[in-house]
């Protein structure tokens, strides 16, 4: 029995390195595959330079902008939702028709395609309110699109955090809005902050929802005007090269770029999520 067992953990062991470097292997080889179809076509130039294929322009400083722009509306209108109603659920609320409500909500939007987010926004937020296409009507309709991921990845977070935390601070005399806030949250940073990772993975590569809500007009927004102003992704970019361009070494360089400031993006929140967690150790 002890040899048929270690034989069946074996070939299980097996199977999950296999499967796993059959994963690592399809990344480097499309990330290798992308870098090496798009380095040719990288340059200062085509980093700073401004967009006009009138002219014989294909910067894409105005798409970098724009990303990044969107990002930071996106972020900040979803996170601070998502958390608190990742709190709600986890700390406060007592199990009826709300919380299913609730869940049963983010359930059904985390499984929505994202033309129809996109469809919504055009309606809704374009024409409805008359926000145009603008950077606040992409920022909202991307905001409802990752709100069910951060909610979900932050509840999951809060609930990993020791009940021993809650019942101390609460033993201490400690109210629960404090214990929440100041011992509860600060141990769940690092799947917050993974939270907030993926859905800038899932606004960075969104196109369609995108086109639909923020436009695709390559210029970068005056100061004044950034929120009611229309701008160009780098992956609406991508997609628009790939048509309007002879041949697709720009698209694939705008795709090196993008796998960059994705890496970049990463590779920060990773850092803040341990001096955060160092932080609160310490404390």
């Amino acid at each position: 029995m002890n040899r048929k067992r270690r034989a069946k953990d074996l070939a299980l062991i097996i199977v999950i390195w296999m499967f796993s470097l059959v994963v690592v292997v399809f990344l480097i080889w499309m990330v290798f595959s992308v870098i090496s179809g798009g380095l040719a076509g990288i340059s200062l130039d085509f980093i700073m330079g401004e967009y006009n294929l009138h002219k014989g322009r294909t910067g894409i400083l105005p798409m970098i902008a724009g990303t990044l722009i969107l990002i930071l509306c996106t972020m900040a209108i979803a996170v601070p939702v998502g958390i608190f109603a990742a709190i709600y659920l986890t700390e406060y609320a007592r199990q009826g028709f709300l919380v299913r409500a609730v869940r049963f909500a983010t359930e059904s939007l985390s499984g929505i395609p994202s033309i129809i987010y996109g469809l919504f926004g055009y309606i809704f937020f374009r024409n409805v309110l008359g926000l145009g296409f603008s950077v606040l009507s992409g920022a909202l309709t991307l905001s409802i699109m990752v709100l069910p991921l951060v909610v979900r990845t932050t509840e999951e977070a809060l609930k990993s955090v020791d009940p021993g935390y809650r019942e101390s601070s609460l033993a201490l005399g400690a109210s629960r809005l404090y214990t929440t806030f100041r011992v509860v949250l600060p141990c769940a940073i690092p799947g917050i902050l993974t939270a907030v990772i993926l859905s800038m993975g899932r606004v960075i590569g969104e196109t369609a929802a995108v086109i639909f809500t923020a436009g695709a007009v390559p210029r970068i927004p005056r100061p004044d005007r950034v929120l009611s102003s229309s701008v160009r992704t780098l992956s609406v970019h991508l997609y628009l090269a790939a048509l309007e361009e002879a041949d697709f070494t720009g698209a694939f360089a705008t795709g090196t770029i993008l796998v960059v400031i994705i890496a970049v993006l990463n590779f920060a929140a990773k850092k803040i999520a341990r001096r955060i967690e160092r932080r609160s150790g310490q404390e």
